[in-house]
C-alpha cells in the first residue's frame, strides 16, 4: 500500500476526539455519585449495553433496566445530565481534525448509543468537519467486527488502502488493518500528528 493515496480518514470519537462518553471509568464516577450498588450496576450493565450500543434499546429503557427498575431519589434528567458530564473535548486532536476538512473526507466510526451519540456530536459540532457518522447504532454492528469497517469503506465510496482508521483501542486498530485499512493507534495529539505525517497526511 502506499501512503500518498490516503484520501479519507476514519475517527472513533471516545477516547480520541472526545473523552470516553459511558465507558468503565465515567460509569463509576455517576454511579458513585447517585449512590449506586456498583456491583449490581455493573452486571445490569454488562445485559444491557451491547443492544444500546447496537441501536435496538433507547437511553430511557438502557435506564429502566440499570437504574431505575426501582424508586430512586434522584430523576432520569439529573442522572441523564450526570452522564453528559463525562464527555469532554481533546481540544488539539478537534483542532487537528478540523484543520484536515476540506482535504481530507472525514467520517466517524465509533461504537456509541444513538442518544448520547447525538448529543456528543451537537455539543462539540463534530459534524461540521465529519462528512457522516458511521455509528454502531446507526449501522447495527460493533467494531472489532470487520464488517462495520467494510461497511463503512462501501458507505464512503473509497477503497481500503485510501484509509485510515484512527482508534485509541489497539484490537480496533487491528481490525481495521485486517481489512486493509491504515490504522494509527491513538495516544496523543502530538503523537497522533506525526503518525499521519508518516502516512502522508500534513
Amino acid at each position: 500500500m502506499t501512503t500518498s493515496r490516503i484520501t479519507t480518514i476514519f475517527w472513533d470519537i471516545g477516547g480520541v476526539l472526545l473523552t470516553n462518553g459511558w465507558d468503565r471509568e465515567q460509569r463509576a464516577g455517576v454511579v458513585a455519585r447517585f449512590g449506586l450498588d456498583a456491583a449490581e450496576f455493573a452486571e445490569r450493565h454488562k445485559l444491557a449495553v451491547p443492544e444500546l450500543e447496537l441501536g435496538r434499546m433507547d437511553l430511557d429503557a438502557y435506564l429502566t433496566q440499570t437504574v431505575f427498575y426501582t424508586s430512586r431519589d434522584f430523576t432520569r434528567d439529573q442522572f441523564c445530565e450526570a452522564m453528559h458530564q463525562q464527555s469532554q473535548p481533546h481540544p488539539e486532536t478537534l483542532a487537528l481534525a478540523r484543520g484536515l476538512a476540506g482535504r481530507y473526507r472525514q467520517y466517524s466510526l465509533n461504537n456509541e448509543g444513538r442518544d448520547l451519540n447525538t448529543y456528543r456530536v451537537a455539543t462539540y459540532q463534530l459534524d461540521a468537519f465529519l462528512l457522516g457518522l458511521f455509528t454502531s447504532c446507526y449501522l447495527g454492528m460493533m467494531k472489532p467486527n470487520p464488517a462495520i469497517y467494510r461497511t463503512a469503506l462501501d458507505l464512503a465510496g473509497v477503497r481500503p488502502e485510501q484509509a485510515v482508521m484512527i482508534d485509541d483501542r489497539a484490537q480496533n486498530a487491528e481490525a481495521a488493518r485486517s481489512v486493509g485499512m491504515h490504522a494509527v493507534q491513538y495516544e496523543s495529539a502530538e503523537q497522533l500528528r506525526a503518525a499521519l505525517a508518516a502516512l502522508g497526511v500534513q
